[in-house]
C-alpha cells in the first residue's frame, strides 16, 4: 500500500491551509433581515428599476415622435415637389396662352409687365 499512501500525501500537498483542517472555519453569522445594507441595496435597485422603466418609456415615445415627424416631413416635401412642377407647367402653358398670365402674376409666379422699378433721386443741398 505504499502508492496509496503517496497518493495520499500529493493531495493533501496540493490543497490549501483552510481545505485540510478537519475542524470547520468559523464565520461570523450573516443576518440579512436586520442588515442595513440590504435595505440599501433594495431601495437602489427599486430606483434603478424605475428608472429604467421610466427611460425605456421615453425612448419608445421618442421613437414614435420621429417616425411620424419622417412620414409628415416626406409628405411635405412631395407636396412640395408636385407643386413645383405644375408651377413649371403652368409658366411654360402661359408661353402658348397668355390669358393665363394675369393669374400668374397676382401670385407671383410671373413678373408682371407693370412692375417698372421705381428710380428715386437723392437730395442735393
Amino acid at each position: 500500500m505504499p502508492g496509496l499512501a503517496t497518493k495520499i500525501k500529493q493531495v493533501l500537498s496540493r490543497k490549501t491551509y483552510w481545505t485540510m483542517m478537519m475542524k470547520p472555519l468559523q464565520l461570523p453569522p450573516i443576518d440579512m433581515k436586520n442588515n442595513p445594507m440590504t435595505t440599501v441595496l433594495l431601495g437602489v435597485l427599486t430606483i434603478s428599476a424605475l428608472l429604467s422603466v421610466g427611460l425605456c418609456w421615453r425612448y419608445i415615445s421618442n421613437a414614435r415622435e420621429l417616425r411620424i415627424l419622417q412620414i409628415q416631413a416626406t409628405m411635405i416635401n412631395n407636396n412640395r415637389a408636385t407643386i413645383n412642377a405644375l408651377a413649371n407647367d403652368v409658366v411654360e402653358y402661359s408661353k402658348k396662352n397668355p390669358a393665363i398670365d394675369t393669374i400668374l402674376e397676382s401670385v407671383g409666379l410671373k413678373p408682371g409687365k407693370s412692375n417698372v422699378p421705381a428710380t428715386t433721386k437723392a437730395a442735393t443741398k
